[in-house]
């Protein structure tokens, strides 16, 4: 794996203990140029750990990896050129302003002082921050904090950048604004590696999902073939008429030659093995007089395939507003 140029980011074998703690027991990654390495696991996982590596920020104890070509361990000054780091936490200075801090970072970065303003200035429209450009940082709410702190790490224009759970805390419409500005990035070229505990952003954004468990990668693949770990496809349908529910059941489990589920929401599923199966439950239902409300063919979600591997439940963006409230 290591050497392919087609990668921008690389590890193999990665070993972290701090302590008593293993927080990485061997740990492969890799993300092709121009694409979204979703890193999904839980709190203690080993997420964060595995960022701080491949940002320089730390060592393996074990193992080996590269960024752009570059080792982490003897090439970390040529690494630090290329990436753009946003941690959990916000990195900027509270006391200056939007356009203070990013002009700071600018001119740290070599460039100067007119390039470095120029380059806040864009990044500031960019993010929706001009208003506040001027505004100390402490007077800002913790979406606009979560924004200057991304666009911090993109001052030097980073071919290769590590988002540690960058929504985390932010309420549902600044993280759909996140994810555009993701998308973006990676639409002119970057690489992303994004560390997440919402599954629904990780298959929003990535290209390809690596699971990690206790320090352990524990699948790794895109979104649907990851979703393919639970049983491949089910068809779902509600009938508008709740008492026609075991009729539509004894309909669809002829179809699909299985016993379907039902739930206490009206809903009937049954695992089906082709897309044809679609079709042929419209012509059924129809044939039997049974309006529906709800008619789908989907793979499983990743809340599924998460629960599936880990045996846990995975935390959901409300239940992570009540951690940090």
């Amino acid at each position: 794996m290591l050497h392919d140029m087609d990668y921008a980011i690389e590890a193999e074998g990665l070993r972290k203990r701090f302590g008593d703690t293993q927080a990485l027991a061997g740990v492969d990654l890799a993300a092709r140029r121009g694409t979204v390495l979703g890193v999904l696991g839980p709190n203690g996982a080993g997420k964060t750990t595995a960022v701080r590596i491949l940002a320089t920020l730390i060592n393996a104890d074990e193992g080996s990896a590269r960024i752009n070509g570059y080792d982490v361990a003897r090439d970390a000054k040529k690494v630090r050129e290329t990436i753009g780091l946003t941690g959990q936490y916000a990195s900027v200075d509270e006391l200056l302003t939007g356009e203070q801090n990013l002009t700071m970072i600018g001119q740290l970065l070599n460039l100067s002082g007119k390039q470095a303003k120029a380059r806040a200035k864009e990044l500031l429209a960019w993010f929706d921050l001009t208003e506040a450009a001027k505004r100390p940082a402490k007077t800002y709410s913790g979406g606009m904090r979560r924004r200057l702190d991304l666009a911090a790490s993109l001052v030097g224009r980073p071919s290769v950048i590590f988002l540690d759970e960058p929504t985390t805390g932010l309420d549902p419409s600044k993280r759909e604004d996140m994810w555009s500005v993701v998308r973006s990035l990676v639409d002119d070229g970057s690489t992303v590696l994004l560390t997440t505990q919402y599954l629904e952003e990780a298959d929003a954004l990535a290209d390809e999902i690596t699971v990690i468990d206790k320090g352990s990668v524990i699948a790794h693949d895109t979104p649907d073939g990851l979703k393919r770990v639970v049983g491949g496809q089910r068809l779902t349908v509600r009938p508008a008429d709740p008492t026609r529910l075991e009729e539509t059941s004894a309909i669809i489990g002829t179809l699909a030659g299985a016993r379907p589920e039902q739930t206490h929401r009206g809903v009937v599923s049954v695992p089906v093995t082709g897309d044809e199966v679609l079709g042929d439950a419209v012509y059924r239902l129809n044939e039997a007089g049974i309006a529906v409300t709800e008619l789908s063919l989907h793979l499983p979600s990743l809340d599924e395939v998460f629960f599936t591997l880990t045996g846990r439940t995975a935390p959901t963006a409300e239940t992570l507003q009540e951690v940090l409230a």
